[in-house]
């Protein structure tokens, strides 16, 4: 039953590639089939035997014959399972039309390798797919489920080996030589281990519990740069299926918030399923559009770092197949400029915000109108309010020379790096200490105006506490002249003093200040001509037993002192 829904919904997937009812990728996450991994595995493989699906159909003349495999789609995707996948999984009508062309079917495809004069079913494939670079499996470690360490370790308990002494000079020529069961550690990003292509790890204990993540190499570097610190505010503007999200997450420790953003209900979902299974907690899905959100609303105001990973031509995504259902030159100047457009609208409303300091722009693009011409454009609209920052100075793939800083900028591409083709550029407001300071002081930086009003509170808090004490060590002395306000000495003198208690209006307290300033010059002249006021003259009198000492401490007389006495310090009362 659910082949033939498999089936059904690959060769529905196929009809709408047919007439651009939309991409590969878009068209597998709405579909209504469940496993989205193994929906898109079909369809690829049905697609890179396209051409050779067709020509065999067409010399069988398959669809004429039979009248059940009307569907061409359906008749693709059951060709392929024949001659190519893993046999038919399916019964009932198809099943056995299929099986009275079997012997056909298998005599075209021995014909058609005859022709092009290759043994292999491999090598009739196009050349486009064909000349695809196979890329290593990267494996993401989840530091909010386990550490580098333990991955390591269990991938060695499950018979896999560690390749020691990779650095970034070797880093290429080192993984191409993997052989199955070997892995690194990733130079660049540490947190990521690196595989031979193809490493089956679905079954996984680590990845069905969410220790590790599946993700490109180059789908880690906008997180990895953008470096939030505990307790930040981040948003994510185009967030699913959510990776760079969970990534934010773990750099996070799961401390303070991600605002993830996303129009697409069926994208937002699956992310969802992601974030839950990777252990986040710290991300609030928002379905809606990042552009709608008022960089002055109050829920935002403590934002300081952004991933702007928006729509894009996919261009440089290795595994991508639309160039096999597109007509040559299909990415036109029209596209990619309605595209940059767009970026360049994402990217300029991320900058308006007030409290942005950090903002990670990022696309799986190699076309220059969706990097490096969109980032030139966004520095010109805040002329002298951002700048860039030279992200992975180990990184010799740098941005195309079209403008002064786009050597600060980083590509990516299957060729020279052996991952998906990638563009990522890091904006920094101008003018932030992080600018020259130590990594310390970038992680006290990094703090979202949340903590940093906490922290304000916590100081002022200590404050008080502090002056409570000294208003104690005031009240003592106050006790010891039988005085029942808060008074200080000075110049072996009481005086009262202002405390917080007193709640008055401006202009009140303002007449009082004045009251309470002639009173002190009165007092002080009375000190200096060595009289005391007659309500101290009384209470030395009646406390004979205490002096005071140095910083109008008071110092009792031990020799005549009493029980029945005033105690010393009446914070102990």
């Amino acid at each position: 039953m659910f082949s033939r829904m498999l089936y059904t919904e690959v060769a529905a997937i196929l009809r709408k590639l047919e007439s651009k009812e939309g991409s590969v990728k878009s068209l597998v996450y709405n579909s209504r089939y469940k496993n989205k991994r193994q929906l898109y595995a079909l369809l690829c493989e049905t697609l890179k035997y396209g051409p050779v699906i067709n020509d065999i159909i067409t010399s069988t003349q398959l669809i004429r014959r039979e009248k059940v495999l009307s569907n061409k789609h359906m008749a693709q995707v059951l060709v392929y399972e024949q001659l190519f996948g893993k046999g038919l999984q399916i019964g009932g009508k198809y099943r056995e039309a299929v099986n009275r062309n079997k012997t056909a079917l298998h005599a075209a495809l021995v014909r058609l390798k005859v022709r092009s004069k290759v043994s292999r079913n491999e090598d009739l494939l196009p050349d486009a797919v064909k000349s695809q670079v196979s890329l290593p499996r990267y494996v993401r470690v989840n530091i909010l489920k386990t550490t580098v360490e333990a991955a390591i370790r269990k991938l060695k308990q499950a018979g896999f080996s560690l390749v020691e002494k990779l650095t970034t000079e070797n880093f290429c020529a080192t993984v191409r030589q993997l052989e199955p069961g070997q892995f690194v550690q990733d130079p660049h990003i540490p947190a990521l281990l690196v595989l031979p292509p193809a490493t089956g790890l679905h079954d996984n204990h680590m990845y069905k519990s969410g220790e590790i993540i599946l993700q490109d190499k180059a789908s880690c570097i906008p997180a990895h740069v953008l470096a939030p610190p505990p307790g930040a505010h981040v948003i994510d503007t185009c967030a699913a299926p959510g990776n760079k999200t969970s990534h934010a997450a773990s750099l996070m420790q799961n401390k303070g918030k991600i605002f993830a953003f996303d129009i697409d209900s069926k994208r937002l979902a699956t992310m969802r399923s992601l974030t839950l299974r990777a252990g986040v907690t710290c991300a609030q899905l928002v379905h809606g559009s990042f552009l709608d959100v008022d960089p002055a609303d109050p829920t935002y105001a403590g934002v300081e770092y952004m991933i702007v990973d928006p729509s894009c031509s996919g261009s440089g995504i290795v595994n991508r197949l639309d160039h096999l259902t597109d007509e040559a030159g299909s990415i036109s100047e029209e596209r990619l400029e309605s595209l940059a457009q767009f970026q360049l609208s994402v990217l300029s409303h991320a900058l308006s915000f007030p409290a942005v300091r950090r903002v990670a722009y990022s696309t799986c693009s190699v076309h220059w109108q969706e990097n490096e011409d969109v980032v030139q454009t966004a520095l010109q609209e805040y002329d002298g309010k951002y700048h860039l920052q030279h992200i992975l100075p180990t990184w010799d793939h740098r941005g195309l020379n079209t403008f002064p800083q786009a050597h600060r900028c980083v590509r990516a591409s299957p060729e020279h790096d052996l991952t998906n083709g990638f563009f990522v550029a890091l904006f920094e407001r101008t003018g932030l200490k992080t600018d020259q300071a130590s990594s310390e002081d970038i992680k006290t930086d990094g703090e979202n105006a949340t903590v940093k009003k906490k922290r304000r509170r916590k100081r002022k808090k200590n404050v008080a506490v502090e002056t409570g004490m000294e208003d104690k060590g005031a009240s003592s002395v106050a006790v010891a002249y039988g005085t029942s306000s808060v008074e200080h000495v000075k110049d072996g003198v009481p005086h009262k003093i202002q405390t917080e208690k007193v709640s008055t209006s401006k202009k009140r307290r303002k007449r009082k200040l004045v009251s309470m300033e002639a009173k002190m010059e009165q007092k002080e002249a009375n000190s200096k001509s060595g009289i005391l006021p007659s309500n101290a003259v009384e209470n030395v009198e009646n406390c004979k037993s205490f002096s005071c000492g140095e910083g109008g401490k008071v110092v009792g007389q031990k020799k005549r002192r009493k029980k029945k006495h005033v105690p010393v310090d009446a914070s102990s009362q």
